[in-house]
Formats: C-alpha cells, sequence, structure tokens
C-alpha cells in the first residue's frame, strides 16, 4: 500500500497464530483450538506487529482473522493472562491494556479492508477483535458475548464502548457490556453485527468468496472508504464535507478511476490495481 519502508524487513514467521498469504488474501488464524482460541501475552503482541507491517507491504490486499476448531477466540487466557496479571505492579498493567487497545487501533486503522470469519464463540477480547473488524461472516453456530464485567472489570475494554454503540446503539450496547450475556449468531444478525450468517460447512466458501472479492477490487477507493468512516465518526457535518471532498477530488485523479472510465467505454470488466 505504501512505498516508503524502512531499513527493516518484513517478518518471517508468527509464532503464536497461523499465518498464511495466498493471492492477495492474508489470513490469520488463532490456533489453540483445545482451548477455544484464548489468546495470550505473545499472541496480542504478534497481532500488534503483524497489522503494522501489512499496510507496507505490496503483496496483501485484505486480512481474514478466523479461528481453528469450535472457536473463535474466546479472550485472554485465564490463567496465561489474568493469573499473571495478578502479579503485576500498575506500570506493566497499563502496558498490557495499551497492547490490547493498540490491536483495535491498529485494525481501524489499518487501510486493508479486514474481514472476521466467526467460527463459533467470540467472546472477551474474542469479541472485540471481531467488532474492530470491517466486515463479519458468521457461522450459524456463532456467539458473541463481551463478558468483561463477569470476570469483575469495566464492560467497556479495547475500545468495545466507542465501536459498540456505533454499530447497535447505546441502549443494545449498554445491555450488552453492562450484562456480559451471549447473543447468538440470529441475534448478532438482527442487530448489524453480522455482514452474512452462514451454515457452518459454508463459512470457509463463504468467507474466501468474499475475500477474492475485495483482493480484486479498487484497494484504493476501499482504503478511502474505511478512513472516511472511521474519521467521520467524530466530525461535524462540515468537516466530513471537506474531508470526503478533498478525498474524492484526488480519487479522481487515480490510475483506477481512469481505468472504469476506460472499461465502461469498452464495454469490460475493469482491471483495477489498486493505484
Amino acid at each position: 500500500m505504501t512505498p516508503f519502508r524502512a531499513s527493516a524487513g518484513f517478518t518471517d514467521g508468527w509464532k503464536h497464530f497461523r499465518f498464511a498469504l495466498e493471492h492477495g488474501v492474508a489470513t490469520v488464524t488463532f490456533d489453540r483450538p483445545e482451548k477455544l482460541n484464548a489468546l495470550t501475552f505473545e499472541a496480542y503482541a504478534d497481532l500488534r506487529d503483524l497489522l503494522a507491517e501489512l499496510p507496507h507491504r505490496e503483496d496483501v490486499r485484505v486480512l481474514v482473522i478466523t479461528g481453528a476448531g469450535r472457536g473463535f477466540c474466546s479472550g485472554g487466557d485465564v490463567h496465561e493472562i489474568i493469573g499473571e496479571l495478578l502479579k503485576k505492579d500498575p506500570r506493566d498493567l497499563l502496558d498490557f491494556t495499551r497492547m490490547t487497545g493498540a490491536v483495535v487501533q491498529r485494525m481501524r486503522e489499518c487501510p486493508l479492508p479486514i474481514v472476521a470469519a466467526v467460527n463459533g464463540v467470540a467472546a472477551g477480547a474474542g469479541s472485540v477483535i471481531a467488532l474492530a473488524a470491517d466486515l463479519r461472516i458468521l457461522a450459524r453456530s456463532a456467539s458473541f458475548a463481551f463478558l468483561f464485567t463477569k470476570v469483575g472489570l469495566a464492560g467497556a475494554d479495547m475500545g468495545s464502548a466507542y465501536l459498540l454503540p456505533r454499530l447497535v446503539g447505546l441502549s443494545k450496547a449498554t445491555e450488552l457490556l453492562m450484562l456480559g450475556e451471549a447473543i447468538d449468531a440470529g441475534q448478532a444478525e438482527a442487530l448489524g453485527l453480522a455482514y452474512r450468517v452462514v451454515e457452518d460447512d459454508r463459512l470457509a466458501t463463504e468467507t474466501a468468496e468474499l475475500a477474492r472479492r475485495l483482493a480484486a477490487g479498487p484497494a484504493l477507493a476501499y482504503a478511502s472508504t474505511k478512513m472516511l468512516l472511521s474519521k467521520e465518526l467524530d466530525m461535524p457535518l462540515a468537516g466530513a464535507l471537506e474531508l470526503e471532498a478533498m478525498t474524492q477530488a484526488l480519487l479522481m485523479k487515480s490510475a483506477d478511476h481512469a481505468e472504469f472510465y476506460e472499461a465502461f467505454t469498452a464495454k469490460r470488466e475493469p482491471k483495477w490495481t489498486g493505484q
């Protein structure tokens, strides 16, 4: 997405989740199925750092996040995170909570479309990671649980109190974050949390089709749309209109916009380059 690179190269391998790249689609798979893909300190750090690298890679056009087995992600590991955090001092605790917040911030600022393929339970931090994606495809067996209050913590964590009301409204967000009760895929779809709900055995296929569609599309237009959606959440109308006007004027000089006109004139499909 950017031609400007520093001396450091890209990370060769990620130890704390599976990472695959094919035809412009990068896939992160949380891979601790025996623990419903509960997160560790290292998994958070790897995800944070991967999200910093992806915008600089020319070979990635879309990111898919999913889980192995019967769960998407059950949140922070009770023993490996919660148990260990009880031993730490306030400075270390703040470093940890800032790291988890950085994951969500980088997801929202990443110019790539991010798809969460929710294949089962998404609880705690797992529910917020799915929430921070641009599109969520849910298996019929999927569920969400923002269960932070059930462990004695604030229901507002990792940006959930910012993102969730903007998707489902303040009243429903208050209910979900305060009570921490699970909702199933059908309820999530009714609330607007799902792009699509599919049968479990169709999740991988439907996700791949969407990812390929995004990877083959006008990447610069997608990145600009995501940026505008994020930035305009906190802007007055006048500022939003000006930002959209400036962005649209710039994109009118893009190669993809010119390609649309050439393709339309020639009665063929556009060949998007993301430029």
